[in-house]
């Protein structure tokens, strides 16, 4: 094998870390790896640290001690975090996206994977001290949002269907009443998706009077796990007292004028 270069190791140095969010590396699991010792592995993690840094890209965090090692948090500052949501509410503000019904379309958005893993990132960081093990939504628009908030966090996500499949075993379904529509819908959630205890922060895309978001909390303690909080990319804000009693959202929606043609979205500021 031919002798690797110190930014050639960099380079995969950086690649395994941003990988794999939150997971603590041992020292010598890199120094194995790239074969040198712990004092050069050390110039090339402060090389990664100091580059991230100065683009705004992350932390790379060392724990010390026998237990300790290296690893990656996905941490933006708030004004970059505030800048990429006020340009996301602006392409959500064109009127070509109003659907009948003052609906707006934003598939396009949310399912672009740069975008979704953004906004991943940004409600990582705004959820850090609640220390969810396990992330939750329900098919099927949120599961973009839900499963790269899942990745920043570096946990499983787990889904909650409308309808019980065969394929999952055994579930625990529920009836609830939706918020805007009022009428009754069901929810299910396999019995093996979250163990007993199990912290969950709840994801999705959207909420309007929070009777998903409510459903999603009712089955989640059915099962003997702990809801740890909720959030959303989008919440209107009318109703102003929504299903649910505590939430956060990335935007909030104040109106969709299908007759003027106008949308009025902006970020939430924290």
């Amino acid at each position: 094998m031919a002798r690797i270069k110190r930014m050639e190791r960099v380079v995969a140095l950086t690649k395994e870390l941003i990988d794999s969010p939150y997971e603590l590396f041992p020292f010598a699991f890199f120094c194995e790896k790239f074969t040198v010792a712990k004092s050069t592995l050390s110039e090339d993690v402060q090389a990664v640290r100091n580059g991230l840094a100065a683009y705004d890209l992350g932390v790379i965090e060392t724990v010390a001690g026998a237990s300790g090692g290296v690893r990656f948090i996905p941490y933006h500052t708030a004004d970059a975090d505030y800048k990429f949501l006020t340009k996301l509410a602006n392409k959500m503000s064109d009127p070509e996206r109003i659907l009948p019904g003052c609906m707006i379309y934003m598939n396009d958005l949310i399912f672009t994977p740069y975008i979704a893993m953004r906004l991943g990132e940004i409600i990582m960081q705004r959820s850090l001290d609640l220390k969810p093990n396990y992330i939750m939504t329900v098919e099927t628009k949120g599961i973009p949002l839900a499963l790269f908030v899942a990745r920043a966090f570096n946990v499983p996500m787990v889904m909650a269907r409308r309808e019980a499949r065969i394929t999952e075993g055994p579930a625990v379904s529920i009836n609830y009443v939706s918020g805007s529509t009022k009428q009754i819908q069901s929810m299910s959630l396999p019995k093996k998706a979250l163990p007993a205890g199990a912290r969950v922060l709840i994801i999705d895309d959207f909420m309007k009077a929070g009777g998903t978001a409510k459903g999603m909390q009712k089955i989640t303690t059915e099962v003997g796990a702990i809801v740890v909080g909720t959030g959303v990319l989008i919440a209107t804000k009318e109703p102003i007292k929504k299903m649910v009693d505590e939430y956060f959202s990335l935007l909030t929606l104040k109106d969709v004028d299908e007759e003027m043609c106008k949308i009025d979205i902006s970020p939430v500021l924290i």
